[in-house]
């Protein structure tokens, strides 16, 4: 080994290592940018190490460095634009569109490899079975992730769809899996082989996210951020390049646990999400009763203001409705005012708030709101009792009270006790459900004020609506 490959090894192995830390600094709000920082330095060495060595080695052709440039430029640019013009409400949509740029590089990857080989038929079965296992987890993830972005985005119906031999296809696919991988490694030289596994899996990928409902696309999201890294760490093993095979199993085994942990969250299995999830709730119930036809009581923001004003403690429940009003500097300058007042605030983080894992965290820190200040559920469950007023943002199934009862599409999933404490006001557009589409319990709680309105309009009635009580 050269000097030149043994600094690249030392670099990768540098990388690594950041991989490593950054992922654990992002297990905290307060650590998170700089563990994110942290990783994109080392990917940046990962790839400039690679570039030396590609140089080194003089493999490349003027084209061929041409190519890499171009690259390099554009999807630089496109990510640098996706950063600073993505709304964090689109954010889910962006991550899932990702997830398919990362899986389908990874099916390139080693169908380039595999078909540049120049005797394919040697190759053992330590390259061709990782090869076949990387085309169709990254082709599965490729296009299953263009499904989900579509049902976030809305350019595809979010409500569960099956199409007519749905199931008997997702059952005889894997069956192809396996053959076209039992092909491949008899004729690794097998185009067709090849094909049917790319094939066979941009199906499945459909088959598999169509048939979800919206409520669980943040699993689906999370699950097929596993099979990226789960791809990559695959393409590792055909290219035998170290740095990949890290890189990508690191991604996989946290997108892995994030998956588990977010499915514990909502009380299901990983595998009766897969089967078929929730739908969108998108039905619109007229203002004053629920879709049962109790009747709710309607608060003005002065009934409002003057709860918040005269609270000892508050403690405040946001959810997708708060992100989708991009509200959140709102809810940060009234909670802001309600402690210049001597108040006592913090958030209620359900681990599904939002569209995606720590959605909620990285809204409320564009508002600046103090890390210490919002607490995970296991932690403000047992503070609900002593908040004189819980304010609830366009939450909607994770303060649902039916969660505690069997016979319902939500039952035994963990919620936000929102209902035990003294007050209860709720901040909604209208009596809507949410994605389980199922009535509110809680909003027909006698503690509960409904103030209909649009999040952003109406924290900033609040806003001043407190401020003329405390003044």
């Amino acid at each position: 080994m050269n000097t030149v490959e043994t600094t690249v090894g030392y670099a990768f192995l540098g990388a690594a290592a950041c991989f490593v830390l950054g992922l654990h600094l992002m297990n905290s709000p307060r650590t998170a940018r700089r563990g994110n920082t942290l990783s994109a330095a080392g990917m940046a060495a990962a790839i400039s190490a690679t570039v030396v060595l590609l140089a080194g080695q003089g493999a490349i052709t003027a084209t061929g460095w041409l190519v890499l440039l171009l690259g390099g430029v554009l999807g630089s640019g496109l990510g640098l634009y996706a950063a600073r013009s993505v709304e964090m409400t689109s954010m889910p949509q962006l991550v899932s569109l990702f997830n398919a740029v990362g899986g389908g590089a990874a099916v390139l990857i080693t169908v380039t490899d595999l078909l540049q080989t120049a005797h394919p038929g040697d190759l053992a079965a330590r390259v061709t079975v990782p090869g076949a296992l990387d085309i169709v987890i990254g082709a599965v993830t490729f296009s299953g992730s263009f499904i989900a972005a579509g049902k976030l985005q809305g350019t595809i119906p979010g409500r569960p769809i099956v199409f007519p031999g749905a199931r008997a296809t997702s059952v005889a696919l894997p069956a192809v899996f396996a053959l076209g991988t039992l092909w491949l490694v008899l004729d690794p030289a097998s185009v067709t082989a090849m094909l049917i596994l790319l094939l066979a899996a941009l199906a499945f990928g459909v088959s598999m996210v169509l048939p979800i409902g919206g409520a669980d696309m943040p699993v689906v999201i999370s699950l097929l951020n596993a099979f990226t890294g789960t791809a990559v760490a695959m393409a590792g093993f055909v290219l035998d390049e170290p740095a990949l095979i890290i890189a990508g199993a690191l991604v996989g085994a946290s997108g892995g646990i994030l998956t588990k942990l977010m499915a514990d969250a909502m009380n299901r299995s990983i595998a009766n999400i897969i089967i078929g999830g929730f739908g969108t709730g998108d039905t619109v119930v007229a203002v004053g009763t629920d879709a049962a036809g109790a009747q709710v009581r309607s608060v003005s923001a002065d009934d409002v203001a003057i709860q918040l004003a005269y609270a000892s403690k508050v403690i405040i429940v946001p959810g997708y409705g708060l992100a989708a009003a991009q509200a959140q500097h709102e809810l940060g300058d009234l909670a802001n005012l309600l402690e210049e007042h001597g108040i006592d605030v913090s958030y209620a983080i359900h681990p599904v708030a939002g569209r995606m894992p720590g959605h909620m965290n990285v809204l409320l820190a564009e508002a600046n709101v103090p890390y210490p200040q919002l607490k995970e559920m296991e932690d403000v469950n047992p503070e609900f009792p002593q908040a004189d007023v819980a304010l609830v943002i366009g939450a909607n199934d994770v303060t649902n009270p039916a969660a505690r009862r069997p016979g319902n599409a939500i039952s035994g999933m963990p919620i936000l006790d929102v209902d035990k404490a003294k007050s209860i006001v709720v901040i909604k557009r209208s009596m809507g459900h949410g994605y389980a589409g199922i009535d509110n319990e809680l909003y027909a709680n006698p503690k509960t004020g409904m103030f209909f309105s649009d999040a952003k309009k109406g924290l900033a009635e609040l806003k001043s609506a407190v401020r003329t009580f405390v003044s």
